[in-house]
């Protein structure tokens, strides 16, 4: 079933991946297994166009970028992680903060907020703050943001008992 408006993308059905860009595809492979916990899946690459515009028409980025190769990752039972390594003559190597354009986190549903926060603390995660109690129509969600090894932001969120907007009762 199409669950897409009628006026939105033809065929549309549901979220299938989200790709990043990672400074070190071996670190980023440790963190994502060992610590965080996803399935790998399986590597591609390379990908590259040493003569051509093939990386800059299909992927925007300089022509003579390189990904030598990249992984694909499974969080939990359902969303897929595709992990690039690109070598690019312009490259900037700064992540984006949440404020930036093209900022972006990874939010990941843990059952409890306390046991996945001491876990990230014990494998020297750096763990912003302490967790937040949502309001609203967050009402019953508590989250807080770490950092990947690499400085890329992701957020663990959990809702044991639901959140407001979620209850028949709910109304904005």
């Amino acid at each position: 079933m199409n669950v897409a408006n009628a006026s939105g993308l033809p065929g549309f059905r549901r979220f299938d991946h989200v790709g990043i860009t990672v400074p070190d595809l071996a670190e980023a492979t440790s963190f994502l297994v060992d610590v965080l916990g996803c399935e790998y899946l399986y590597t591609l690459g390379p990908i590259r166009d040493d003569e051509g515009e093939w990386m800059t028409e299909h992927l925007d980025v300089h022509p003579r970028a390189v990904v030598p190769s990249l992984k694909f990752f499974r969080f939990g039972d359902s969303a897929v992680l595709e992990v690039f390594e690109y070598r690019s003559p312009d490259q900037n190597i700064v992540p984006p903060r949440n404020s930036d354009v093209g900022g972006h986190h990874i939010a990941l549903y843990v059952d409890n907020l306390d046991a996945a926060v001491d876990h990230l603390r014990a494998h020297g995660v750096t763990v912003l703050g302490e967790p937040t109690v949502s309001t609203g129509p967050h009402l019953g969600q508590r989250w807080i943001y770490f950092l990947a090894p690499w400085g890329m932001q992701f957020e663990l969120v959990s809702y044991p008992n639901g959140k407001a907007f979620f209850r028949p009762d709910w109304t904005p």
